[in-house]
Formats: C-alpha cells, structure tokens, sequence
C-alpha cells in the first residue's frame, strides 16, 4: 500500500509498502548466459588467473571508458589505493577526508601510512582544499581525496597543492565510473585515480579494482607489484604482493560493462523520478548533478535536518525500505581512529543529515515513486514522526 496519511505508515501499524525489501546497493546484474558464456571459455582455455584474456579485455574496455591512457586492473578496489600510494612513495602522514568508506584509510593504515582527517565542503561533501593546505605539514607524504558520490569538486585545486608542496596525489574514485569533472575523465585527475568494481557498484566484477593513470612509467611500476614484482618468468624484482583479477571475475566484469549505458540510463531515470518526487517537499534537498557533466547517477542522496534523519530513517525501513545513513559516523569517529580526536564540524554534520536511497536496475519508476509518497507523509508530519517515534525508540507499540 502506498501511504497517503500518517497512519498508512507502516512503522506505526500499517501494512508496508513492499512485499520485498528494497537495498541501497543492490547489485546491477549482467546477463547470465553472457557470463556462463565468458566463464565457459576460460575454463576451456584452463587460464583462470595471471592476466589472461577476459582480464586483458576488461581492462582495456574499463580504459576506454574512463579517458585513461593506462589501466591497471586488481581484485578490489582497496588493494588499487594501497599500492597507488606505495608506487607513488608515499609515506608519513597522508591527508584524506573523513566523510568515505572506512576502506579509505583502512587501505592506507594497513601499509604503515598515517590519516591525517581533513574537513569537507559541506556543500559538496567532498574533501575542502582549504583544509587539506592547513592540515600540510613536515610529516605529510601525500594526499588521498575521494570522489564522492562520483562528484569531484575542489578536484583542480587539490592537484595545485600537490604540485605546490610537491606531494603525489590519488583519487579514492571508488564511485566515479564514467564520471567527468569539468568535461575532464575523473580517472585522468591526479597522479592516479581507484574505481571500484564491487558488487554494490554502478557495474560490478563482484569484487575488483582498477587503477587509473595517464603515466606510463608508474602503470608498468604498478603491473609489476600486483604480480609479486615479478619483471620476467624467474626474476623478480622488488617487494610486490598478488592483486591480481582473477578470470571469474573478469567475466563478470566484461558482461556488466557491456551494459554500462543501459545502468546508467536506469539511474538516471530513478534519480529524476526522485528528483520530480521530492523537489517541493519542505527540508528534503536531492543532492545535485545537474552541473553539465557526464555521472552514473548510482547514488540518490537526500539531505534532511539532523533531528529528522534517523527518525525518516526508520521510517522507510519499515516499509521495507532498507534506506542507510553513508558514511556515518565519520571515519574520525569509527574505533581505529576515534583517539586521535580530529574535530570535523562540517563532517559532522554532514554525516548526521545524509539518507541514501535505493537506485539501480533493480528498482522500476513505479518503486522509486512510491519511495518518494512515504517520504513526502513522512517529512509533512515530521513533527509528529519525531515525537512518537521518541516516544517508542524499540518499535514496541507496532
């Protein structure tokens, strides 16, 4: 049932929405026949791993996409940002924001390398160049900002202060497959750029990774270091790791980019219906992508005020609507880093206003408007929600 008045609402009693649970992140799915097809063959061939066709093919196709002039394709999109930064020499401390997946400076800690929590544009969510200049000192080695969203905002500044104070610069760009920046690749900004090819991503290879760079010297430094170091059948030649993709993964890959356009179409048109859906709902604020550059459009991302958001939160979950709050608390505040005390006001609130929406292909118009219709009764009683939800935190009087 659709709600129309606050006691349609499921979460006070009523009956929800969907029968079925609606996911943020759901995966896109590529057709079945083409992946059992492209599995078939590489178990055929026997070359299931060590860079063999299907993962020659997607990464040449990811390279095609993305305006990079190399591509360096790994299994996950962490492992991509650690051995960015260790190709590139980082070391010390490295400026990151703290509005991202926690991968962000897991991927860095893990190596030995220190975050040092930046703030944000509050406007963008996206790492805040001012602050990245103030947070500058003897021990920073590098700088890692994140294309949130797949939005890249203050992204030419940031490569102004790396060339200025002469540090290598990567781009967690987990999101921004497809995206530009100024009618510029996102995957060209920087000295390299990470996309992700998780499950939960626009086009996915069920876990997987690719480095992006127009420098031909650091791709052939990054090849070798994701196949132990090896340069020739017995020689190896420096301290590397195994990131390669496996050919299972690869096929998956190829399949989903062979329906990259018709994702994106699907995203776009979920994200319009969100947009037309909840444009004139008082203290809801779509974020924006109409600045006139390419996007996948894979992320619906509402603003609403602090004192709202867990409260609207709860109330779609129960319509079996499984909307989430990305990326709360803020990395600062999550265990590993917590003692460090960074203070990130900005961050903060960001972070307490964020709802994310489920999108992709697994969501029709019809889905996507009857989201819209339980936020809409649920944001014109705001009030009321706020209270009676306060009033029965455990979801008892259901």
């Amino acid at each position: 049932m659709t709600p129309s008045r606050l006691e349609d609402l499921a979460v006070f009693g009523s009956t929800p929405a969907f029968t079925e649970p609606r996911h943020v992140g759901r995966p896109n799915m590529p057709d079945r026949e083409r992946v059992l097809e492209l599995v078939g063959e590489a178990m055929d061939r026997r070359w299931l791993s060590n860079e063999g066709p299907l993962h020659e093919a997607f990464q040449e196709r990811v390279r095609q996409i993305t305006g990079a002039r190399h591509c360096v394709v790994v299994a996950n999109a962490t492992l991509g940002i650690q051995l960015a930064a260790r190709a590139l020499g980082m070391e010390g401390e490295i400026i990151m924001p703290s509005f991202t997946f926690v991968g962000t400076p897991h991927a860095v800690s893990w190596i030995g390398l220190e975050p040092v929590f930046a703030e944000i544009d509050p406007r963008t969510h996206t790492l805040d160049p001012a602050a990245v200049r103030t947070a500058i000192g003897p021990r920073t080695g590098g700088i890692v900002g994140v294309h949130l969203w797949g939005r890249s905002a203050g992204a030419e500044e940031l490569e102004a202060i790396a060339e200025e104070h002469d540090l290598p610069l990567v781009f967690d760009a987990a999101h921004a497959l497809g995206c530009t920046r100024a009618g510029r690749p996102v995957a060209t900004l920087g000295d390299a750029s990470v996309i992700s090819f998780h499950a939960t991503k626009v086009a996915g290879a069920a876990e997987g990774g690719a480095i992006l760079t127009d420098d031909a010297e650091l791709a052939e430094r990054l090849r070798r270091m994701r196949n132990f170091g090896f340069v020739a059948f017995d020689t190896v030649e420096g301290l590397a790791t195994n990131a390669k993709m496996s050919e299972m993964n690869a096929a998956m890959g190829v399949a989903s980019l062979e329906r990259f356009e018709e994702f994106v179409a699907v995203n776009r048109r979920n994200y319009e219906g969100y947009v037309a859906g909840l444009q004139d709902v008082p203290g809801v604020e779509v974020i924006d992508y109409a600045d006139g550059d390419e996007h996948n459009f894979h992320y619906v991302v509402l603003e609403v005020p602090a004192a709202v958001r867990d409260p609207l939160i709860r109330v779609l979950q129960a319509e079996r609507v499984l909307a989430r709050r990305y990326f709360f608390p803020g990395c600062h505040r999550l265990a590993p880093y917590a003692p460090a005390g960074a203070s990130l006001s900005a961050t903060d609130e960001v972070a307490g206003r964020v709802v994310t929406l489920p999108t992709g292909t697994a969501m029709s118009a019809d889905d996507v408007a009857r989201v819209c219709a339980i936020v809409r009764v649920a944001m014109a009683h705001a009030d009321d929600v706020v209270r009676r939800l306060a009033a029965d935190p455990a979801g008892l009087g259901r």
